[in-house]
């Protein structure tokens, strides 16, 4: 579905938020069509918001505040962007305003929760955040869907890269890894982008790039090195309110984006003018996949657990449906979510009430 040339995502996520008092759902609905209307005019081929699903994504800990976000604790962030995008008032006719434009629209489900509701709109593909790779309780959902899957590798080790790809790999799922480096913003000199060719190599599979540097000087190298998917956030103002808008686009900017990527598509002899730019040389950085000391801070609080996602009775086989993959898991206290194939098909050892974490000692 992506075509023959790169494919550009003009990354929404939830920058139809645009102020710190809550607003009608009507306008976040208006703005995020606003949106998705000047990326199609800048040649973007998709628009991906972010989906909220608060009951299984999100524990109730007030005093958990992103590193990247001061604006608001997690879970009442999480809150507000569930209660602004009720199914039917917003998801639905955003979805059809996109089709009617004639723009791919996708979103990224921070929970399974959220990608049954992406499920009942039809959507053609799903896009995986950094902070979820591990989420195997998500993963599987989607995979179970065999549509496409675009995941980003963001905050990430090597290993447990390996592991989300093997999990996707023996799902006979087909998916685009996207290099992405989990800062915001990310200085041009830190974006290694000779991992675009590392895990093209290492995985087989096609590799695109997540940028969320200021510029476009970085996403065209990433084009000249390969990527098949560039990822850019994308708000009408940086200074705006909300966690995403200081590092995203603008649209003046995909405009300029865009027209860079088509020109190296039709003319291959310009790849060598964008990877000789000094930024970008200095940007390249070796072969392989580092997590960045920058990154780390963030797994605390984006990293997931399992938990039960239901009352389950002792002596009852888990099944996938009773859990949920929650966040964050430095307080949840349940088995990280990749272990989620650990635990389906165990019979529960005591009773397990909704939002208990999902121990060793809870199953045998």
């Amino acid at each position: 579905m992506f075509g023959k040339g790169v494919f550009v995502i003009a990354e929404i996520g939830k920058n139809f938020i645009q102020t710190e008092d809550e607003r009608p759902v009507a306008e976040y609905l208006a703005n995020a069509k606003a949106l998705a209307l000047a990326a199609k005019e800048a040649g973007a081929d998709a628009v991906k918001f972010q989906t909220h699903n608060v009951e299984d994504e999100q524990l109730n800990l007030p005093e958990v505040v992103s590193p990247h976000f001061k604006g608001a604790d997690r879970y009442s962030w999480v809150t507000r962007n569930t209660n602004a995008t009720p199914f039917e008032e917003f998801w639905k006719p955003l979805k059809a305003y996109c089709d009617q434009i004639n723009i791919v629209f996708h979103s990224t489900p921070m929970s399974r929760g959220a990608a049954e509701k992406l499920q009942k709109l039809g959507v053609e593909l799903w896009k995986v955040g950094s902070g979820d790779i591990l989420d195997f309780v998500t993963l599987d959902y989607i995979a179970g869907t065999k549509k496409p899957i675009i995941i980003s590798t963001g905050m990430s080790t090597l290993e447990e890269l390996d592991r989300a790809v093997d999990f996707l790999k023996r799902r006979n799922a087909s998916f685009t890894l996207l290099h992405c480096v989990s800062r915001y913003p990310c200085p041009p000199e830190d974006l290694h982008l000779a991992s675009i060719e590392f895990l093209r190599e290492r995985y087989g599979v096609p590799v695109g790039f997540s940028d969320h540097s200021i510029g476009i000087d970085s996403a065209l190298a990433a084009v000249a090195l390969g990527a098949t998917v560039v990822e850019k956030h994308f708000s009408f103002d940086r200074g705006l309110w909300g966690a995403d808008h200081k590092v995203s686009m603008t649209p003046d900017e995909m405009t300029a984006l865009v027209a860079g990527i088509r020109a190296i598509e039709a003319d291959p002899n310009l790849r060598e003018q964008y990877l000789s730019n000094d930024i970008v040389r200095r940007g390249m950085g070796e072969k392989g996949k580092v997590l960045q000391e920058d990154e780390a801070v963030f797994r605390p609080y984006f990293r997931k657990s399992l938990m039960a996602g239901a009352d389950i009775p002792a002596g009852t086989v888990i099944t996938a449906g009773m859990l949920y993959a929650m966040r964050p898991q430095a307080h949840a206290g349940g088995m990280p979510s990749e272990e989620y194939e650990n635990v389906v098909g165990k019979t529960a050892a005591r009773i397990l009430r909704k939002y208990d974490p999902v121990t060793p000692d809870a199953m045998i």
